[in-house]
């Protein structure tokens, strides 16, 4: 009797029990994206292809590819971007690298120091570095140099992150099996290790170079307020200018550079053995 009764129980507990599906699971985040990413972009788009009339005009596009305002600005941006994702890979590749093999490493403590000034806020960090580098008296040498560092300084996380988690994650046994096969540390380093290790790579340059074409913060914090990157012309076409067809386009033009950069380092992402023969 007491265990149909417990059956009894057990049928009560499951009529009453919500039943969700994966698909309707999936509505709230749905939802989420269609509104704070879809529909933004939508709206982007629609700024970008049409006057301030709401008539459709590739005006914008024309604009900003005729001043030579902004086209050196894109320059300018690109190429600061390019010296401190360079920069940032070099820096962060031997700093990872030393992580992910060092037994000092327990815990990851060693990883949670370079983590943890991301906990501070973003521009905090940037005028504390920028102090540091007026004490040390090589803060007023050249803009540029001066927004590259405070760049390198506050993206180098981003950089060794996913540096750090691919080679903390790879399978030790391919390094051994070079050794074996009579490879020198060197060549099984640039046969095995650093080819596995190109999708940490890829994903530390998607987080790193576009950003740093809009931190128009640091740039205007390290550069005294003599160098302008895109984003902060972009800001001025919302804000001081309230011409949001205009920043639309130039928003466009960024999206663009930043799909194409995530193809070209798309091909790196693939964390397989093919092509890492001795």
């Amino acid at each position: 009797m007491s265990f149909n009764k417990d059956i009894e129980k057990a049928n009560v507990k499951s009529a009453f029990r919500p039943s969700f599906s994966r698909k309707q699971l999936c509505i709230p985040y749905g939802l989420f994206l269609a509104l704070f990413v879809v529909l933004p972009l939508l709206l982007i788009v629609f700024y970008a292809f049409t006057d301030q009339n709401g008539s459709i005009s590739f005006a914008n596009f024309i604009r900003f590819f005729s001043s030579a305002t902004t086209l050196s600005t894109l320059i300018i941006s690109i190429l600061i971007a390019l010296a401190t994702t360079l920069i940032c890979i070099i820096i962060a590749y031997p700093v990872a690298y030393i992580l992910a093999n060092s037994n000092l490493n327990k815990g990851g403590t060693l990883l949670m120091l370079f983590i943890m000034p991301m906990w501070i806020n973003f521009v905090l960090r940037a005028m504390a570095m920028k102090d540091l580098l007026t004490i040390i008296g090589v803060f007023n040498f050249n803009n540029y140099l001066n927004v590259i560092i405070g760049m390198v300084y506050d993206y180098l996380p981003f950089m060794i992150l996913p540096i750090y988690t691919v080679l903390s994650k790879m399978d030790k046994s391919y390094v051994e099996a070079g050794k074996d096969l009579g490879a020198s540390s060197f060549k099984t380093f640039t046969k095995i290790t650093f080819p596995l290790s190109m999708g940490g790579i890829a994903s530390g340059i998607t987080m790193v170079f576009m950003p740093t074409m809009t931190c128009y913060v640091i740039s205007d914090t390290f550069g005294n307020g003599l160098i302008t990157i895109v984003g902060k012309l972009i800001d001025e076409q919302f804000t001081t200018f309230q011409n949001w067809n205009f920043g639309s386009a130039m928003a466009m033009v960024l999206l663009v550079i930043m799909l194409v950069s995530m193809w070209i380092t798309g091909g790196f992402k693939n964390e397989d053995t093919r092509g890492t023969n001795l």
